[in-house]
């Protein structure tokens, strides 16, 4: 009789490339990040919010475990799984994959947070304790920590069964740590059930909009109403999330979906890093409440406006022009050949600056930390960020923003340019090196 087990079909070339300093880059940051997670809710809490103090505010053996928190956040994945599954919502299919087929992807994310936020206002109403989220949230980052490496081996074990076309190129290259870290397989998934997709824009972002909330009413039981500070941050970082779950679709041309495996980089950062650090501001707010003035709001409101608009206008023309570079809305733009086959727009918004996209996003981070304070504040420090940053922001400022603003410049914008440099650089004779980041015009430089 024929036996049934499959034996592991997952031996392939290996790719001798890594990114991130290879092995020992790996490990440092697989030990780094999720100290510097708990690190960052420490000091959001703080007296004083200093990101330089010494001793550092690290938090005791006590304070990182709640037998509460391990079932909370289980109990919110099986929910956000099960929302998952539910047959409401249509479904898309993902590019084409190197054995030729397309994967199919439900797109009801955007319900899953209408029903979450309906859960919310449900428990508002039942009197249920919301703003213990606060006093739970390092707990909660533990077990979340745990989790990311749980399913990070578990990811890594079970990839010796897919076969060789399913696997990630940058994360198959004979280095078990490495690969552990970047993600072996590309698509891993449970018969239907897509295991990154799932993560990507679930339960850590939607989770990011729970936590939110329960810092605004943590803020209500402490002085019997929300600031209006707290009420930005909240209303910002929802459109956020909310434009993000309503374009779901966009996200299966990503470099997250098309590109990387799904190993601990992406597992961390979809469950741990996400929920735990990009809200940073609402927790500061608890613990340091802020008075705005209606100028401030005014102008606080119109950086967020502008950093949307082009954050949106850009992301939608992208995808636009990676789904159906023929559509008349793409069609007559520019573009140059590259040496994978592919084309780059180089007009638009594009043509504008070279990452448009982070130029919003950045924008809105500097709108959701601005409501954390003034300069003029006694929690000063200095600060310098290569991507256009003041150097003399709070520590308020420094702990709400330097998350989101690190782990998009570093992680996104230095790997995508990269990795286009590489590719285009190579495709034609008019290729050219943009010098500038995000705000300023791109300088070309032609071969001669």
């Amino acid at each position: 009789m024929r036996s049934k087990s499959r034996a592991p079909v997952g031996k392939s070339v290996h790719n001798t490339e890594k990114e991130f300093g290879g092995t020992l880059g790996a490990v440092c940051i697989a030990v780094f990040l999720p100290s510097t997670v708990l690190f960052l809710i420490c000091v959001s809490r703080s007296p004083d919010a200093a990101l330089l103090r010494w001793p550092p505010p690290w938090p005791s053996l006590d304070q990182l475990w709640d037998p509460l928190a391990p079932l909370l956040l289980l109990s919110w994945i099986a929910l956000h799984a099960f929302l998952y599954l539910l047959p409401f919502g249509k479904v898309s299919e993902g590019i084409v994959l190197r054995d030729g087929t397309r994967l199919k992807y439900p797109i009801n994310g955007f319900r899953s947070l209408c029903v979450s936020g309906a859960l919310l206002v449900l428990l508002v109403l039942l009197g249920a304790p919301l703003g213990l989220l606060f006093k739970l949230m390092l707990p909660l980052a533990t077990c979340a920590i745990g989790v990311s490496f749980v399913l990070s081996v578990c990811l890594y074990v079970r990839s010796f069964w897919a076969p060789p076309h399913a696997l990630a190129s940058g994360g198959n290259t004979g280095s078990p740590v490495y690969d552990l870290f970047i993600g072996r397989e590309l698509n891993p998934r449970i018969a239907h059930f897509d295991l990154k997709y799932f993560c990507e824009l679930r339960p850590g972002l939607i989770g990011w909009v729970v936590i939110n909330f329960g810092m605004l009413m943590r803020e209500v039981e402490l002085r019997g109403s929300a600031s209006l500070a707290m009420v930005l941050v909240n209303s910002f970082q929802l459109l956020y999330v909310a434009d993000a779950l309503w374009n779901e679709e966009a996200v299966l041309t990503t470099m997250d979906i098309v590109r990387d495996g799904f190993g601990f980089m992406l597992v961390f950062g979809d469950l741990t890093w996400v929920p735990f650090t990009y809200g940073l501001q609402a927790a500061f707010l608890v613990e340091h409440p802020q008075a705005l003035s209606p100028l401030g709001v005014a102008a606080i409101v119109t950086l967020n406006g502008i950093g949307y608009y082009i954050f949106r206008k850009s992301n939608s023309q992208k995808n636009q022009f990676r789904r159906n570079p023929t559509h008349p809305s793409v069609a007559r733009l520019e573009t140059i050949a590259t040496a994978t086959g592919k084309r780059l727009l180089v007009s638009g918004w594009w043509g504008l600056v070279r990452h448009p996209n982070y130029l919003g996003d950045l924008l809105m981070a500097l709108a959701w930390s601005l409501p954390c304070g003034e300069k003029a504040s006694s929690h000063t420090c200095t600060f310098t960020f290569d991507a256009g940053f003041p150097s003399d922001w709070t520590a308020a400022d420094v702990a709400a923003a330097s998350p989101f603003a690190i782990d998009l410049t570093i992680h996104v914008a230095l790997l995508v340019q990269l990795n286009r440099f590489n590719g285009y650089l190579l495709a034609q004779e008019e290729s050219c090196f943009f010098f500038n980041f995000c705000f300023s015009k791109s300088i070309h430089i032609p071969r001669t």
